[in-house]
């Protein structure tokens, strides 16, 4: 039979012809019906209409359900199909749905697949580095592109089209359950490493090689200060704070990485929730930002614009075809994860409630990302190449040094590590953290994971003998996933201590491994799984554990494992050497023993404050000048301040100054400083460079992050470091609410911490 040629092929269907005059053709073919199902997505209902018991493709199934072949937008997390499916299953699924959609549908509108690639591919086999708070600490843009690139290979060549990240929420309340999924506190660090995660994971946006997908944005927007610390909850923030802290790092990353996809967040804003918000996705998003891509709903949230019983709901709409209309009107393009509220959206425009044409200026940026992705074209992915690529060795060892990156030292008195082997003959591994898988949440299941007591016993082989004892637990077994949380029992656990006390006893140092797990602070997401915390100590008999193990009179070392911020003041004041590890995915235990005996130099720095109790929040460094004044009985500074980590080496910052010391509005210049390591080992140096406004319109920060760079030196060795100062880094939004420069001077400062006993300042003025 002869293929039709391009010039008698539909406009659409022709790959020669650019991707918006195929969009204007498709669009004018389809009928109302099908341009709704392109707004609707199927997650879990995967099973009644898409594949069998097994997982895999149901042809039977798809028929029934998708008779009248109007099609599909979207299809969510075909990994988790079935019992979830390895790299090779996962890509045969989706060539299989595909392929029905292609040949099923009267136009033949392929689908798009989304996954979760919070920290790697959530899904069998795919490879897991450090969460986002983790990666924060690495202050390393370069190494954060390379992961999400790495990781938008492993997910195209499964199916993938699009990745539900990166998380660019600003984390300012460490009780939120959510801390674990963003890079931080600090508006200028999430913005540079999400920038950094948008260009990993769409490279160019042409997608040309088959090896990028779409980002998604989230959650937008200010889901990172929820009122009380509880996900969802509305966020109280003033319109000034809202745009420099919260809406900045979207900002950005839309207008300097090309981000093409944003999510709404669930929260509301001044009354407002995002999915119902037209100022919010429209106003700000669209006109003023310039905003081309889509926007999907997050999880049931168009639902909770009204009432969600099982959660909460809004109450601004009093059914769901109520909130189908507000979420159309606001701006957002499909709904996830299933048809619910758009399956409305036929019927409201029928009575008129809704017009066509806005459904076609929804469905027209879905449809342009279809075409420019290929998949009207070429759609299909190689099941070998899935499996020869996913999980692979070269994807291993760059998730190791994120995670060797990702370790910040807090602590280390009289210079207790590394431990060097050949002078210790026992080291006792303590804790409910020390062979426990700890990835954290939205995660898969990869190929690999090594424990902390792993490998630790793998480094030192037989020369070293490592017993080892659980010396109490955090939670009763439980996951992440898991609603139910069992608190562990006071009297087994006292059991355990003791019994981990004989152990520490006859070794020559204690390795604690301690914090929180995938259930003391996670995504809440029903009132039957919580998540958010009133108290950020130690869960349990923890602080009991470490009180024994002081008491042997053993050298005691602590790796915390944690998503959020622990106060941890009785540690700070009697263990001796304390890691920050945060979660630090797959090669968990080999990076812990690199930084443990010195193989590694740690270099991570804290992307969040770590304060002395809850009492204490919010912590945040860059508050306003009234605001830390002090407290009775009490000191009012961190126990850890943001952009603090200790190394193996030390630094000294010397001869700072501006290349420019005066400068007009709309002038740049130059912060320069010498760095010299004065230790006697390599190591890295992250210098970060603070800007304050002494006098301005309105009250600003004390100092607000502006610059970082992050380099290595060997010993003696001197860098001089060079770090930009734009109209952009001393902007803000004045008493009229207009983003100026204004005269005057500016405090200039530069160091290794937010700090001020860290930091050396010079005076930039303004003319």
């Amino acid at each position: 039979m002869k293929k039709p040629s391009a010039t008698n092929l539909p406009i659409y269907k022709n790959p020669a012809l650019p991707a918006a005059r195929r969009v204007k053709d498709l669009l004018s073919r389809m009928t109302l019906e099908e341009k709704a199902a392109q707004m609707m997505c199927v997650w879990q209902k995967k099973s009644e209409t898409l594949v069998n018991g097994d997982g895999n493709f149901d042809l039977k199934k798809a028929k029934a359900a998708f008779k009248k072949g109007h099609g599909l937008g979207q299809v969510g997390r075909p990994s988790d199909a079935g019992k979830g499916k390895n790299a090779r299953e996962m890509a045969e699924l989706t060539n299989a749905i595909q392929k029905f959609f292609l040949q099923n549908s009267r136009l033949g509108i392929p689908v798009m697949f989304h996954e979760e690639c919070l920290h790697g591919q959530a899904a069998i086999g795919g490879t897991s580095f450090p969460q986002p708070i983790g990666l924060g600490a690495t202050f390393n843009p370069g190494l954060i592109e390379s992961l999400y690139a790495m990781t938008a290979e492993e997910a195209r060549v499964r199916g993938t089209h699009q990745a539900l990240t990166p998380v660019v929420d600003v984390a300012r309340d460490p009780r939120w359950g959510r801390v674990e999924e963003t890079f931080g506190e600090d508006p200028y660090l999430v913005t540079q490493l999400g920038i950094a995660s948008v260009r990993g994971f769409q490279g160019d946006a042409s997608f040309r090689d088959k090896k990028r997908i779409i980002a998604t944005l989230k959650h937008f927007a200010a889901h990172g200060q929820p009122e009380s610390g509880i996900n969802c909850a509305p966020t109280n923030v003033s319109m000034r704070l809202l745009r420099e802290t919260f809406l900045y790092p979207f900002k950005e990353a839309i207008q300097k990485s090309g981000a093409i996809s944003v999510m709404a967040s669930y929260n509301e804003i001044d009354g407002v929730p995002a999915h119902a918000s037209e100022w919010l996705l429209r106003d700000v998003l669209r006109k003023e930002w310039g905003f081309k891509g889509f926007v999907v709903s997050d999880y049931y949230a168009i639902w909770e614009l009204g009432y969600r019983p099982d959660t909460h709901g809004h109450c601004v709409a009093k059914d769901k075809k109520e909130s189908c209309a507000l979420a159309v009107r606001a701006g957002v393009n499909i709904e996830f994860p299933e048809p619910d509220c758009y399956l409305h959206l036929v019927e409201l425009v029928h009575k008129g409630v809704l017009k066509e044409s806005q459904l076609d200026e929804l469905v027209a940026p879905m449809l342009f990302w279809k075409f420019k992705m290929g998949l009207f074209d070429d759609p299909y992915v190689n099941p070998d190449e899935a499996a020869r690529l996913v999980g692979s060795e070269k994807n291993r060892k760059l998730a190791l040094q994120a995670a060797r990156e990702t370790i910040t030292l807090l602590k280390n008195a009289n210079n207790l590590a590394p431990l060097n082997p050949s002078k210790i003959k026992s080291i006792a591994v303590i804790g409910p953290n020390a062979d426990r898988e700890l990835l954290g949440g939205y995660s898969g299941r990869p190929k690999f994971y090594t424990s902390l007591l792993e490998g630790i016993r793998s480094k030192v082989g037989d020369r070293v003998q490592v017993p080892y004892c659980e010396g109490c637990k955090i939670t009763v077994g439980g996951s992440w996933n898991q609603d139910l949380v069992t608190p562990s029992h006071p009297e087994e656990d006292r059991k355990q201590i003791q019994e981990a006390v004989k152990v520490a006893q006859q070794a020559d140092v204690v390795v604690l491994a301690i914090g929180g797990n995938e259930q003391t602070s996670r995504e809440a997401w029903s009132l039957k799984h919580m998540g958010d915390r009133t108290r950020l100590d130690l869960t349990g008999r923890q602080q009991e554990l470490v009180t024994a193990m002081l008491s042997t009179g053993k050298p005691v070392i602590v790796f915390l494992f944690n998503g959020s911020p622990l106060s941890i003041q009785y540690l700070n004041e009697n263990v001796p050497v304390i890691f920050e590890c945060w979660y630090l995915g797959q090669e968990c235990g080999h990076a812990v023993a690199d930084v443990l005996f010195g193989d590694f130099n740690p270099g991570g720095k804290l992307p969040i404050t770590i304060p002395r109790s809850a009492g204490h929040l919010p912590a945040f460094y860059n508050y306003k000048p009234s605001a830390r004044r002090g407290y009775l009985f009490d000191d009012v500074s961190p126990l850890y301040p943001f952009g603090f980590g200790l190394s193996y080496t030390t630094f000294a910052f010397k001869n700072p100054h501006l290349a420019k010391n005066k400068i007009r509005r709309n002038e740049s210049t130059r912060l320069l400083v010498d760095v010299k390591n004065t230790g006697k080992r390599a190591g890295a140096e992250v210098v970060q460079m603070y800007v304050r406004d002494c006098v301005s319109s309105v009250t600003r920060p004390v100092k607000e992050l502006k610059g970082f760079q992050k380099i290595s030196l060997r010993p003696g060795e001197t860098q001089t470091v060079a770090l930009d100062i734009t109209p952009e880094s001393l902007a803000f939004y004045d008493i009229h609410m207009k983003c100026v420069v204004e005269p005057g001077e500016f405090e200039i400062m530069v160091g290794n911490s937010s700090r001020d006993t860290d930091l050396q300042k010079v005076i930039l003025t303004v003319e």
